[in-house]
């Protein structure tokens, strides 16, 4: 299945260009046109064995929830800024597409996480999460105080604008934004870090796959919860938020090498893409 961003301007084209590919060599190709401002509609995925879609990353963490837990692989084509998680562009993507249905790729196993909303030990909603869990202040410019547990009992408690619970694919997201360490992608590890912490301990902690970890915010002002940057949920006094690794992986597409990862992380990181953006518009 196609799914451009309906906002992306060259989507379309691109969408047009791959149909037209792929129609010609015999493969069947459905069209989904995602909308984030109806993110509720979602596609029918039965019968698709690969999610095409064509955006940013943004684009790809939508992407991703409507695939993963269905188990059909991603492959992310950029229409937008550079980005860390999309795959490809629109050079050599027909000969890229040749690759693709020679099967001459590999799959990439990224681990995500489950995040779950209990209210007073009653579970209310739960997400599928590939980038992070951030609770953190409302409308008002106030910090927050979240209690952070692990399997083992008590970590810490933050005075902070918020706190980020991340995947390694997230550390490249809010976190590396917040300060935080760069982790591979391939590494199944979960990332606790603090936004702007006062007096508190202002360190990201890594923890193993099998680490669980329970959220505490007490309420005096608007504390929210947003799961991989979507409509942010509002709590309330006695929630707590639990987080674990997640029993379905998103499986990404990759043509290139195994280092692709610093290859990409070199070229953000040595230039803005807002500014490369506003180039050539």
């Amino acid at each position: 299945m196609l799914m451009p961003n309906v906002a992306a301007p060259k989507a379309n084209a691109l969408a047009d260009r791959i149909r037209t590919f792929l129609t010609n060599a015999g493969v069947t190709v459905k069209t989904f046109n995602f909308d984030f401002e109806n993110p509720g509609i979602t596609p029918d995925l039965d019968e698709s064995d690969l999610l095409i879609v064509i955006g940013g990353d943004g684009s790809l963490l939508r992407a991703g929830h409507f695939c993963a837990p269905l188990g059909i692989p991603l492959l992310g084509i950029r229409s937008g800024r550079l980005g860390f998680l999309v795959e490809l562009d629109d050079s050599e993507l027909e000969q890229n597409l040749e690759k693709l249905l020679k099967a001459e790729y590999r799959l990439e196993c990224r681990m995500m996480l489950r995040t779950e909303l209990f209210s007073r030990n009653t579970l209310k909603q739960s997400w599928n999460v590939i980038n992070e869990a951030v609770v953190c202040r409302g409308n008002e410019v106030h910090p927050i105080e979240v209690r952070v547990d692990l399997n083992e009992g008590y970590l810490n408690s933050y005075i902070a604008d918020g706190v980020i619970v991340s995947t390694a694919t997230g550390s490249t997201g809010y976190a590396l934004a917040a300060g935080g360490p760069i982790l591979p992608p391939e590494l199944r590890n979960i990332l606790i870090l603090p936004i702007a912490p006062h007096l508190s301990l202002d360190r990201a902690v890594v923890l193993a796959e099998g680490a669980e970890v329970n959220l505490f915010p007490t309420i005096k002002h608007d504390v929210v919860i947003s799961i991989d940057g979507m409509t942010p949920v509002l709590l309330q006094d006695g929630d707590r938020v639990h987080i674990l690794s997640n029993h379905h992986s998103l499986y990404m597409v990759r043509f290139g090498e195994h280092n692709y990862f610093y290859r990409n992380l070199a070229a953000v990181m040595q230039r803005n893409p807002i500014l490369e953006m506003e180039k050539h518009d």
